[in-house]
């Protein structure tokens, strides 16, 4: 198959809210190769996620596609979460998408990188708070925009701040399981993309 005549491969990341997008789209471009493309679908919160999500991998017709699902974990518990998402996607014949859950909110993800979020935010201080107990594991927070909203003093919005915060997170920094299970993730989607001479694109 010629160059001309090849599909280009895809990341589609299904995505429960806004900020999300915001944060990948300044994070990815430091991890995805140029032959990958990443697409973003973002809907109004985890019911509607659940709802159109098989409907939406049935519909995408790019043999090249790779696929991942992100949501929170918020208050549920994180094994069924995943299950049941993972469900929704064997239920559309998407049985290789990748689930990934942020325990418990996205910012958790920004907390275990506070050098980001002081780059981004411009709040010095940030990254000398990153080795205290509360900072060390932040899956393990319950209210990780409310902490990151008090040490920012407010200056964290969602959609704004992950905008912010994205272009500035490094994956070998962020301290999060959660995150680095998603980037793991991630890395091996990469690697089932080069794993033939012909599958990289030029």
């Amino acid at each position: 198959m010629t160059p001309s005549t090849v599909t280009a491969w895809e990341l589609v990341f299904f995505l429960e809210e806004l900020s999300a997008k915001a944060m990948l789209e300044g994070f990815l471009p430091k991890v995805l190769p140029d032959h990958i493309t990443p697409r973003y679908i973002v809907f109004e919160g985890k019911s509607d996620l659940e709802k159109s999500l098989p409907v939406k991998l049935r519909a995408w017709l790019n043999p090249r596609a790779k696929f991942v699902v992100l949501r929170d974990q918020d208050s549920g518990d994180c094994t069924v979460v995943k299950s049941n998402l993972v469900r929704l996607c064997n239920k559309a014949g998407k049985s290789n998408t990748l689930v990934r859950i942020a325990c418990r909110e996205l910012e958790s993800w920004y907390i275990g990188d506070l050098k980001a979020v002081e780059d981004g935010l411009g709040v010095s201080g940030l990254a000398n708070q990153q080795s205290t107990r509360k900072f060390r594991n932040p899956d393990l927070l319950n209210n990780a925009y409310e902490e990151l909203s008090r040490v920012t003093k407010q200056r964290y919005q969602k959609v704004s701040g992950s905008r912010a915060i994205g272009p500035y997170l490094e994956k070998n920094r962020n301290c999060p399981h959660s995150f680095r299970a998603f980037i793991l993730g991630i890395e091996a989607i990469i690697a089932s993309t080069v794993s033939s001479p012909e599958d990289k694109l030029p």
